[in-house]
């Protein structure tokens, strides 16, 4: 098995709909890229655990793979739970080559995946001048991380919301129901939460809450198995790949353009 192998590294959950989330997900990437080889591994909570999905690659003869943390920003487990983890990796099995991807933002894919939601939950373009936008993500103490999420809100005003705020469920402020009454206060006169996050759970829950009691008119859904997303994944494997030096994939399929996904939402 001389093909890279793409793994996607999840943080993984108690709640089920997380877990739920992510082999949704890979789906999807399999559909947009078919003959690219893709498991799932997750850190904590859930199985199969990294070490053991390396093992077995390395077992099944795999000779490179493309760890790629399932994660919007580089906080604590991109810089450093995750390297520890791929590092005893390397130890235990030398002959796997193991490269680290880019986690997933910032990405305009991520935008346009937010813009898909907010629109799936009743707004539509027609709707931007007058809606402003709660950008709420599950929130770090990581500055990177805290100014990752700011720019991505300044990038999605520039779409064309009238205002846009970002929030946090946890870590930072503020949190989702207070820039909800800020945009209020600055005379809105629409509101929408969209959770930047990739999975249902207890932050985004809290993320939901806050819009509630502050009377948000529209909550969009977490970003999920969404198309957008998919396609990040692959670019963020292909850039690896090129950036490694990895053996190319046979080109068995194209993935498809923005356009045509927007067109048939696969």
């Amino acid at each position: 098995m001389h093909d890279p192998v793409l793994l996607v590294i999840a943080h993984g959950s108690r709640d089920p709909r997380h877990a739920a989330t992510v082999p949704a997900l890979v789906r999807r990437v399999r559909s947009q890229r078919p003959g690219l080889r893709v498991s799932t591994a997750f850190l904590d909570f859930n199985a199969p655990s990294v070490p053991q999905v390396l093992e077995r690659m390395a077992n099944d003869g795999v000779r490179d793979v493309v760890a790629l943390p399932l994660l919007l920003t580089r906080a604590f487990h991109a810089k450093t739970d995750i390297p520890s983890v791929l590092d005893e990796a390397r130890v235990r099995h030398p002959r796997l080559r193991i490269v680290q991807a880019e986690v997933l933002g910032p990405s305009p894919l991520l935008l346009d995946a937010v813009e898909r939601r907010l629109y799936e939950a009743g707004l539509d373009p027609a709707d931007k001048r007058s809606t402003g936008v709660v950008l709420a993500s599950a929130g770090s103490s990581d500055p990177e991380a805290i100014a990752v999420i700011a720019e991505m809100a300044r990038e999605l005003r520039h779409t064309g919301w009238c205002a846009v705020r970002p929030a946090f469920a946890s870590a930072a402020l503020p949190r989702t129901e207070d820039a909800v009454r800020a945009l209020r206060a600055e005379g809105v006169r629409r509101v929408a939460v969209a959770p930047y996050v990739i999975a249902p759970g207890r932050l985004p829950d809290r993320i939901a809450d806050g819009a509630g009691c502050a009377g948000a008119d529209v909550l969009a859904d977490v970003l999920g198995a969404s198309p957008e997303l998919a396609r990040l994944l692959i670019q963020r494997f292909d850039e690896s790949r090129a950036a490694a030096r990895l053996p190319r994939l046979p080109l068995r399929a194209r993935t498809p353009t923005r356009a045509a996904v927007r067109a048939t939402g696969a």
